[in-house]
């Protein structure tokens, strides 16, 4: 055993072990990392915060700079391979675009679940849905088989190249455009969680009064 003044808690002339000693060194070392460690983390969380507010702004801007402004018209074909300028749908009430495809689950929720009101909307607003499929070559097939065994009353397109997607700026899907009667895109909305159907319904209703 040897005689040290250490630090606070060890007076000198007091008898200290090693073990006491290198106990102390380690707790002070520890406390200065973890202090750097927390700073760290905290520029860490500033840094991060930005970024997803960044982000948020420029989501934000793009959506509201398509809003009231046309289709953009591009040539696709339904799913008996007539062409269809998509420009000019040919409907007099609201349209709803949404953009989907056989494998993604939130996109055939989301229209199944409007295909159980669909009667009612039409009657009611006089709108109509056309659903644009993004699957490529190696789905495609899928598309009919899948319609038709749900029996869907909406009009299809095949966007197999996804030209219409990007010219529409979507980045995944289901991704939904509600139309007014003169084709000005009035509400954009991505994703599908239970009861978005009826805020889209709520979004047609202010079109059609």
């Amino acid at each position: 055993m040897v005689k040290y003044v250490v630090g606070p808690g060890i007076s000198f002339g007091k008898t200290v072990r090693w073990e006491q000693v290198m106990k102390l060194m380690k707790a002070g070392l520890m406390a200065t990392v973890n202090g750097k460690a927390n700073k760290m983390r905290k520029k860490i969380v500033v840094f991060f915060v930005g970024i997803v507010v960044s982000i948020g702004a420029i989501a934000q801007e793009a959506h509201d700079d398509i809003l009231s402004k046309k289709v953009v018209s591009v040539q696709l074909k339904d799913m008996d391979g007539n062409s269809v300028n998509t420009a000019e749908l040919g409907f007099e009430g609201p349209v709803v675009l949404s953009f989907w495809a056989t494998w993604c689950s939130p996109c055939k929720r989301e229209l199944n679940a409007i295909h159980d009101l669909y009667v009612d909307w039409q009657e009611e607003t006089g709108v109509n849905l056309v659903a644009v499929s993004i699957d490529d070559e190696k789905t495609k097939n899928f598309v009919p088989m899948y319609v038709n065994g749900k029996a869907w009353e909406y009009l299809v397109l095949m966007d197999t190249n996804s030209d219409f997607k990007r010219a529409m700026g979507v980045n995944n899907v289901p991704h939904t455009f509600l139309l007014d009667k003169e084709g000005n895109i009035v509400y954009s909305h991505n994703n599908y969680a239970p009861g978005d159907e009826e805020l889209l319904y709520e979004e047609i209703l202010k079109i059609s009064e």
